[in-house]
């Protein structure tokens, strides 16, 4: 065996060698560059034109690249074929951050040929923000104008509604600049968007909108919807949530939403008396309150452990009204449908007790309905054959009597007074799978 050790050993260093010798690439030829723009300075934000001769006597060009460094990170570049010895042009952008003060960037003109054979020429760049003599608030209905108020600072005052949505332009800034676009992302202004900004304040009338370019930062945004003096968190412009601990029965003050009369107040959850204040309907726990300005409500969901709370196996938790025929605030606008993401969350009044108080007409429908109840919001357990009634309006589907197993329906013959309430209350009491439906008119 020894004896064959010796030519291996040998055969193996000439493969490494000649392998080595493939994947060397031998870089021959001698690109040069010559700019023909003087590079000085530039805005943040520009387009930095430039023009630059390149050649190579001895091997074909094949790219010129405009590098960009802010330190020693790479921000921007610009990539050009260069098929022949000669002129080419191009841009590169110099980006608009916050944050970053005036200072000197570094511009790279790299020029390489087909053999990877490059030449560079290195350029100190003098960067400073532009200074705008104003910005435009693009909004849905019309453009407001933000004056320049100081470096970097832009106010909007004058009269105005609560909420102000749009985002921010601001005009290009000399021969190479650009129009720049301030709008929201991931719950924050950035440069480049045009999402919609959500300045508001807690009532209309005289306030004022301002913005800074430097650092981004802007004013007013909601700090007063408030539900007990605690802030809910924005989900989108139409959309403000809370989850929190109520009391049955605890006062419940609502700040920041200055037409709160004209909203839509669900009795199963809020009580407003007669001094106007409002009060919590359902039993002590964690729930979910979410404020719906396109549709004035408050949609209300029990929680556990910060999500939407299901039945438990002793009758306690949540039932939730998934199907057709019902809607909150009305179903002509918010009809809940077979889309579980709208199920109505029930009002658990105690004593494994769950109801929904609806008006005929306006949050049922009075000779129309077809939905049921489950254990969850959305699918999976569901009462079908585990649900009865007495009740001489509302019947219970079994499958061949017009309905799936456990869906309502209205009786044939009969219908829902127009205009007139009813309490449906679900009484678990005597065990998830014993059930029982009462209907009840006011």
């Amino acid at each position: 065996m020894k004896r064959f050790l010796y030519p291996m050993v040998l055969l193996a260093g000439v493969l490494i060698l000649a392998s080595c010798e493939k994947d060397e690439v031998k870089k021959v030829g001698n690109p040069v560059i010559e700019s023909k723009t003087e590079f000085t300075s530039a805005h943040f934000g520009d387009s930095l034109e430039f023009t630059v001769n390149v050649s190579d006597a001895e091997v074909p060009l094949s790219t010129v690249k405009a590098q960009l460094f802010f330190s020693e990170e790479m921000v921007s570049e610009t990539v050009i074929r260069t098929k022949t010895n000669g002129d080419y042009s191009g841009k590169i952008y110099v980006p608009y951050y916050a944050n970053i003060p005036n200072g000197t960037a570094t511009l790279k003109l790299v020029l390489q040929n087909i053999s990877q054979t490059i030449t560079e020429e290195q350029y100190d760049l003098a960067l400073t923000r532009p200074d705008f003599p104003y910005l435009t608030l693009v909004a849905s209905d019309k453009e407001y104008r933000l004056e320049r108020t100081d470096l970097y600072e832009y106010t909007l005052d004058e009269q105005l509604p609560a909420k102000v949505s749009g985002y921010l332009k601001a005009p290009a800034v000399g021969d190479q600049g650009n129009e720049l676009t301030f709008g929201w992302e991931d719950d924050a202004i950035v440069e480049g968007s045009t999402n919609n900004i959500p300045f508001s304040n807690s009532s209309s009338g005289q306030y004022a909108i301002t913005f800074n370019t430097f650092d981004y930062h802007a004013s007013p945004f909601i700090i007063a919807y408030a539900i007990n003096g605690t802030v809910m968190q924005r989900v989108d412009d139409e959309h403000f949530r809370l989850d929190a601990s109520y009391a049955q029965d605890e006062e419940l003050i609502i700040d920041g939403i200055e037409d709160l009369d004209n909203w839509w107040i669900d009795p199963d959850f809020i009580k407003k008396d007669d001094q106007g204040k409002f009060f919590f309907v359902p039993q002590s726990g964690n729930y979910r309150i979410t404020a719906d300005f396109s549709l004035k409500y408050f949609a209300v969901e029990a929680l556990h452990n910060g999500e939407p709370a299901s039945l438990r196996d002793d009758g306690t938790g949540a039932v939730w009204i998934i199907g057709d025929g019902i809607g909150k605030p009305s179903f002509a606008t918010n009809m809940v449908g077979w889309n579980t993401d709208k199920a109505l969350c029930l009002s658990p009044i105690g004593n494994k007790k769950y109801q929904v108080t609806v008006v005929a007409g306006t949050n049922v429908k009075t000779d129309d309905i077809n939905f049921k109840f489950f254990h969850q919001k959305g699918w999976g357990g569901e009462f079908t054959t585990q649900i009865t009634t007495t009740s001489d309006l509302i019947f219970i589907g079994t499958g061949d009597n017009g309905r799936d197993p456990g869906n309502l329906g209205i009786v044939e013959g009969q219908s829902l007074e127009e205009g007139a309430t009813y309490v449906l209350t679900l009484d678990l009491s005597a065990g998830n799978d014993h059930a029982v439906l009462s209907v009840e008119k006011l």
